[in-house]
């Protein structure tokens, strides 16, 4: 494997991170909860959600009266960053933290700016939540592991950017939810779809029945956990419609995943193939065709040709 192809795709062995990755799932909830608390709503719980950086993942500016904040994870220096636009800024280390001390050092620092806020002190979307103020569980941050991580996020966040420029119609941004621990990037045919049933664990209804409530054909990357317990990107369709999940897609490593209702493709084999780029894109490409084909999108009015740096779409 050359240099370059080691940067972009290095290996994330589960084991050697688990610890790892389940805090920093409860971190990014905690600050994932300050950008709700403080963001009017948005359709499908996008004002929530965190974005890739050069350096880690961010909320993005927060209102807060006259002033505007913003929370970073910086990976590369392995810390935590609040800054306002007044100049303040707080920081301080993510090592040898539990998540019971993360929470209470972030929300000090956020009153020493001046910044009030409330957040629901209880976990989304995982098995046997704990309330974060009684979290000593969870306190590992594996440096090395997060370095393997985050370069994976940066070649998502591009891969899957450069995938949403193929479509007109309504599609989200390619953004982090800090409750599935997920990068995800989703299409829209435009139509409502049926009622969500609900039964996230930990979330309520009316956020999975309001995220849900028009027709997608959704993707993203996931570090792995519960029937798939390892890295893969994945895609489904809400509804599922008959047909779909028999589809041919690609590559040939991806497969339907009857646990999850989705296809998958792992990590592992995209990283190990001969051209890694090509396969993700491959996989988002056969996946939302299977989808849109089995639901009779109106394809040609949604689709357009993959964007290009510099070059005027043409129509």
């Amino acid at each position: 494997m050359n240099n370059t192809k080691q940067i972009q795709w290095p290996e994330l062995p589960t084991a050697a991170w688990r610890d790892t990755s389940a805090t920093l799932q409860l971190w990014t909830q905690i600050v994932g909860k300050i950008r709700l608390a403080k963001t009017p709503w948005l359709n499908h719980s996008w004002h929530i959600a965190l974005y890739v950086t050069a350096r880690g993942l961010t909320t993005s500016p927060i209102p807060d009266g006259i002033r505007t904040f913003q929370i970073d994870f910086d990976f590369v220096d392995h810390a935590l960053r609040i800054s306002t636009s007044d100049g303040a800024e707080r920081h301080f280390a993510l090592a040898g933290l539990s998540v019971a001390n993360f929470y209470a050092t972030v929300l000090a620092a956020l009153k020493q700016l001046d910044i009030d806020v409330v957040i629901d002190e209880m976990p989304n979307e995982v098995p046997d939540a704990i309330r974060f103020t009684e979290d000593d569980q969870h306190r590992s941050y594996d440096a090395d592991a997060v370095k393997r991580f985050f370069p994976i996020l940066l070649t998502c966040d591009r891969l899957f950017k450069q995938f949403r420029t193929g479509f007109l119609g309504k599609a989200s941004p390619v953004h982090f939810f800090w409750g599935s621990f997920d990068l995800a990037v989703t299409r829209f045919s435009g139509r409502p779809a049926p009622r969500h049933p609900g039964g996230v664990p930990n979330l309520p209804d009316a956020v999975a029945q309001e995220a849900y409530s028009h027709e997608v054909s959704s993707a993203g990357f996931w570090p792995g956990g519960g029937a798939i317990d390892y890295p893969a990107f994945y895609s489904y369709a809400y509804p599922e419609p008959a047909g779909f999940r028999t589809a041919k897609v690609r590559p040939d490593a991806a497969f339907f995943s009857e646990a999850l209702g989705e296809f998958i493709l792992p990590y592992d084999a995209a990283r190990t193939s001969t051209d890694p780029d090509r396969a993700v894109l491959e996989f988002l490409q056969s996946t939302y065709e299977a989808a849109a084909n089995a639901a009779k999108w109106d394809r040609a009015a949604l689709e357009c040709p993959i964007g290009r740096p510099g070059v005027v779409r043409q129509f």
